[in-house]
């Protein structure tokens, strides 16, 4: 893949990795929101502005295994699937007890359990 050559591209997608990596962190300690999927978009923006994120990322000791198996098969590891399944539905029970009952709020929810299909829908190793 090779990365865009327009320096405001370069610059846009570097912009994009970095957030995208600031938000997978804090979900790290942020039930409700998924680390995986924003860990993937950073390495995708990083592949087309930044080959040191890129490299930091793939050698990680936390993010590399989840970028390897996901390009080695759209894997998705069983205990990743179970962490954010638990997680999702730990924010869904605090949002349902602590604040008022509106649109937005089912809303989240449904987007949660949106995500939730998609990431049980993921295989969990490469098939045979």
């Amino acid at each position: 893949m090779t990365p865009p050559t327009s320096k405001l591209a370069r610059l846009l997608f570097g912009v994009l990795a970095y957030v995208s990596l600031g938000i997978g962190l804090l979900a790290i300690v942020v039930p409700g929101l998924p680390t995986t999927e924003f860990i993937l978009l950073a390495a995708w923006a990083a592949t087309k502005s930044s080959p040191r994120l890129s490299a930091w990322l793939e050698n990680h000791r936390l993010f590399g295994p989840i970028l390897s198996n996901w390009r080695n098969g759209r894997i998705v590891a069983r205990r990743a699937k179970v962490s954010a399944t638990l997680s999702m539905l730990l924010c869904a029970v605090l949002m349902l007890v602590m604040l008022d009952h509106g649109w937005p709020i089912y809303l989240a929810i449904a987007g949660m359990g949106l995500g939730n299909l998609w990431i049980w829908s993921r295989p969990e190793s490469v098939a045979c």
